[in-house]
């Protein structure tokens, strides 16, 4: 099949050369999550030298190296059998995503000199592979985490513009005018908006993440309230350097 596979298929182009990596890697991926046990049972330390190969066809197959020298293509790594008992599971699966990442990125650049890409289309062919998570990534699972934590990072991001907003000169005070919402913000999933969303100290209503009314942030208990749940209005905020809510008053002037 390796040699088929070479015969038959020889991007010449940027967009080519990256359908053949994500073919590839699709195939390599499976063989190491959807049919891991499949792969498991065919890597045998027993046997000879095994490499992992990956498809543009979307398939993977377990297989010796190729006989001619030198090869059609760049060979993955060599002996990856010799390792699965050796090691837990994971850590020798997370090994072979390791070297499937670096083969996929060497045959991709040798059809990238093969066929004379200058600088601009490997600079673009290396961005397009970028854009997608590593094989490694994938089976370890921080391909998801880093996902979750970008989402975690924009959240946090959108919550400070919005106290910036708030807060930003101490002489302007502390309220927040109606604004519009954030390119950024779109797309974000309903779970995304709720996870993310402030609450009146007052009234329990949506936060300033709604940006649909005039708020108001305590300095002393880093609250945000609706101005008009503490009777409020933006033009007197404008006066005020450092807010107190009711509560934070009433709890100051409360005797001991």
């Amino acid at each position: 099949m390796k040699g088929a596979d070479a015969a038959l298929y020889n991007p010449r182009t940027v967009e080519e050369v990256f359908r053949d990596f994500k073919g590839r890697r699709s195939g390599m991926i499976k063989a190491l999550t959807s049919d891991v046990e499949k792969f498991f049972q065919m890597c045998d330390p027993e046997k000879e030298n095994l490499s992992l190969y990956g498809y543009p066809s979307e398939q993977w197959e377990v297989n010796l190296p190729a006989e001619e020298v030198p090869p059609e293509l760049p060979e993955p790594a060599l002996g990856i059998n010799f390792a699965r008992d050796g090691m837990a599971e994971k850590d020798w699966l997370s090994l072979v995503a390791v070297h499937s990442d670096a083969w996929l990125v060497s045959v991709a650049f040798y059809f990238g000199a093969r066929f004379g890409f200058d600088k601009a289309d490997r600079k673009r062919l290396f961005n397009m592979i970028n854009e997608l998570p590593t094989i490694f990534e994938v089976v370890t699972g921080t391909a998801k985490k880093q996902v979750k934590e970008k989402s975690s990072s924009n959240h946090g991001s959108n919550k400070s513009k919005s106290s910036s907003k708030a807060r930003g000169l101490e002489s302007q005070g502390r309220h927040l005018e109606v604004l519009q919402p954030k390119d950024e913000d779109e797309g974000l999933d309903e779970e995304e908006e709720d996870e993310r969303e402030e609450t009146c100290g007052a009234c329990g209503g949506g936060g300033p993440s709604s940006l649909d009314e005039p708020w108001i942030f305590c300095d002393f208990c880093e609250t945000w309230f609706h101005m008009k749940c503490v009777k409020m209005t933006p033009a007197r905020a404008k006066q005020i350097k450092q807010y107190k809510c009711p509560s934070c008053s009433n709890k100051r002037a409360r005797p001991d």
